[in-house]
């Protein structure tokens, strides 16, 4: 009886960190899965009714790191540590970009990309990171590219643009 009892268990909870991993299926799509994911986060965190200087946002990036950490290593294996479905990683990365920039979409747009650059050229330590364990180096390298993109962005912000962009 427990081990029916567990085994269903497990199973619900392999479903939910799918759910979670792909991005509620956005990482199914056939091409591009990482970029489509991080349109997804993009579309979610300008829907957002909160500020993105809020202590409630950064909670939010810091929720969705540790349970991106569980999720995204149940879908790991040995085989494909870090499966192309898998765009979790994708969305708490983008929110890191988006740490205290305005809601406009010049700004967003500009975080997009650079968090998209960060992530796929991947420039010392993000690579090394991403050689982590399972959950750990699938999240990590994404927290690294969103805090690489955050830094670049809003420094520009504040030094050289209106933030009106």
């Amino acid at each position: 009886m427990f081990t029916s009892l567990s085994s269903s268990c497990n199973k619900y909870l392999k479903r939910v960190a799918w759910f979670i991993s792909t991005g509620a299926g956005v990482g199914l799509s056939p091409v591009a899965p990482g970029t489509f994911g991080t349109a997804a986060a993009l579309l979610i965190y300008y829907v957002l009714p909160v500020p993105s200087a809020s202590p409630i946002f950064l909670s939010i990036i810091l929720l969705g790191l540790i349970i991106g950490i569980w999720a995204t290593g149940i879908l790991s294996t040995d085989n494909d540590p870090d499966p192309g479905k898998v765009v979790w990683d994708e969305y708490v990365g983008l929110w890191i970009t988006c740490f205290l920039l305005p809601k406009t979409w010049g700004w967003l747009i500009c975080a997009f990309f650079l968090f998209r650059i960060f992530d796929i050229l991947k420039p010392w330590p993000i690579r090394r990171v991403e050689s982590l364990p399972k959950g750990w180096g699938i999240m990590l390298d994404d927290v690294l590219a969103g805090i690489y993109g955050s830094l670049c962005i809003n420094i520009t912000q504040i030094l050289f643009l209106s933030p009106s962009l």
